[in-house]
């Protein structure tokens, strides 16, 4: 039915005068030809033919009326063409004059495209300079357009029309493979930090995606690198690839590189069934899982963390190694978390490194005890809430007092350096489906944001936020990009939350012990949840990981 459609719509077309728009036709019908070729393999040769006359055709009539952006298209369709049969001297040969017609157009949106394809080309040609060249380009004229792009790209049918993380991560890999070719590690370290950079640009972009805010990551015209801030503390950048998963850490002394020969098929099945077992509180199915990423992501690292006193981990997970905690991993005899601190962080620029004033901390904490709104009672809140305002000046809103207005009020008050919400929440694939329950209706992410953004201009920003008793869909990589961007997007320094519910009493006495720790101005946030949840971890009653790993320190950690 399709061959007959497009067969119909090739005669109509063939039928009317040359013009922008018959150009513009032909395009879009090469492309429908180009899918059918993928679709019947019977007829591949038949329909690519085809395919190919229409994009030659178009692109004669679209430089024989002016139409550069037109013809910009054509030539990069038929380079693809090319690049799919392995013809890739004339591929790239095409995809330049493709280049050409859209810088002549001033064109950003298709330009980047064609950059990206002759990165690609160059790479299977052998050229690493050449695709690192084009690769660069590419990224730099898609940097202005990025929302729009990515926008786009989600609505797209068109199967060549590849995510925008691709392209960071396809520049990352002839990074690394440039790196792996230096002789000299100054030289080495340059490329590996480029390889870095790239990925961070991706998360960036990726959180402003997931909020549609171009201005999620305005905090980081302020930032210090935080590889430049702690001397124990190591910065671990997994990055997955098809072929195998890159361990870029940034130690004190330097970057370091390890790869690891497992695939990012292979490692995400085993997160999914790590995450999936390690909710089991009445089993220890997730050991296997547990150990088996231990082994892939810290054991190539020990030596060096050893060598250097480490004594806090920082991660900068991507996908879906953001939903699992990074603490329950183990090596055959302990836990992660009895090694090290452990933290997690959405990109290195978001994050503003600098440690919480305890002096003048005040602490506004919200929360429910009752079952409201279908969902059941948290009758240990009260006492948590108690415990920490006895750690802590301030104010609490619990129950009935807990509404949005009245939240609304005590911040705009603008004293408060730690907000702390004891409820129910959920963090979903689509941030407007994420909310926290107050006592009458649902706090979305856009009013938290707003209402915590108050703070945001002050001399000191809201220093922690604590959702306790929230959860994020399993094996739900954007909802747990949401977990950590939140705090970005609120403008606070920090943020403890969980990636699935726990039972509110051991929430309540794993956060009880965390305030009591951050109390104290020589320990660090993240040796304050260490402190924490080894205390469950040492007692028989929540020693599971189900009951402490949930909870994560985002951002800083400091």
């Amino acid at each position: 039915e399709a061959a007959a459609s497009l067969n119909e719509a090739d005669d109509r077309l063939a039928a009317t005068a040359v013009s922008h728009n018959k150009a513009d036709g032909l395009i879009n019908l090469a492309l429908g030809y180009r899918d059918l070729a993928t679709d019947q393999p019977d007829e591949h040769a038949r329909w690519l033919k085809r395919s190919a006359a229409l994009l030659q055709e178009a692109a004669a009539m679209a430089e024989e009326s002016g139409g550069q952006r037109l013809a910009s298209y054509a030539y990069g369709h038929l380079g693809h063409l090319y690049e799919e049969e392995r013809r890739l001297d004339e591929a790239l040969q095409l995809t330049r004059r493709a280049v050409f017609a859209a810088q002549s157009a001033g064109a950003p949106e298709s330009l980047y495209r064609w950059q990206w394809q002759s990165g690609r080309l160059l790479t299977r040609l052998g050229s690493l300079d050449g695709a690192l060249s084009a690769y660069q380009e590419a990224a730099a004229t898609l940097q202005p357009i990025r929302a729009e792009v990515a926008f786009g790209s989600q609505a797209s049918l068109d199967p060549a029309h590849q995510s925008i993380r691709s392209l960071y991560f396809e520049l990352a890999d002839l990074l690394l493979q440039r790196a792996a070719l230096m002789t000299e590690d100054s030289e080495a370290d340059s490329y590996l930090k480029a390889a870095r950079d790239a990925i961070e640009a991706y998360k960036a972009a990726e959180l402003r995606d997931y909020f549609r805010d171009d201005c999620v990551d305005q905090i980081q015209a302020r930032l210090t690198k935080l590889d430049a801030v702690s001397p124990a503390t190591a910065i671990i950048y997994p990055i997955m690839f098809s072929d195998r998963t890159e361990l870029l850490v940034s130690f004190p002394d330097g970057l370091r590189r390890h790869s690891v020969p497992v695939t990012a098929s292979a490692l995400t099945a085993e997160i999914r069934s790590f995450r999936r077992m390690l909710e089991k509180r009445t089993t220890r199915e997730y050991l296997p899982h547990a150990q088996q990423l231990y082994d892939w992501l810290l054991r190539p690292l020990l030596a060096d963390l050893r060598r250097l006193k480490v004594n806090t981990l920082v991660f900068v997970p991507d996908g879906p190694l953001r939903t699992i905690p990074m603490s329950a991993l183990h090596d055959g005899s302990q836990f992660l978390i009895a090694q090290y601190a452990v933290a997690m962080t959405p990109g290195l620029d978001l994050t503003d490194p600098r440690p919480i004033n305890r002096t003048r901390a005040q602490l506004l904490s919200s929360g429910l005890t009752k079952a409201v709104q279908g969902f059941p009672p948290l009758p240990h809140v009260a006492e948590e809430m108690a415990h920490l305002n006895s750690l802590f000046k301030g104010e609490q809103l619990l129950d009935s007092n807990f509404v949005t207005p009245r939240l609304e009020g005590e911040l705009k008050d603008g004293r408060y350096s730690i907000l702390h919400i004891a409820t129910h929440g959920q963090f979903a694939t689509d941030v407007n489906q994420s909310f926290l329950l107050t006592f009458d209706d649902r706090l979305t992410m856009t009013q938290l944001e707003r209402l915590v953004g108050l703070l945001r201009f002050r001399q000191d920003p809201l220093e922690l936020l604590t959702l306790s008793a929230c959860q994020t869909g399993i094996g739900d990589d954007r909802a747990a990009l949401g977990l950590a961007g939140i705090a970005v997007k609120a403008g606070a320094r920090s943020a403890l939350a969980t990636l699935w519910f726990i039972n509110d009493e051991a929430s309540s006495e794993l956060v009880s012990e965390f305030y009591r720790q951050l109390h104290d101005s020589s320990i660090s946030k993240a040796h304050a949840l260490q402190i924490a949840q080894l205390k469950l971890l040492s007692g028989r009653l929540y020693e599971h990981p189900a009951y402490w790993s949930a909870f994560l320190l985002l951002n800083n950690w400091l």
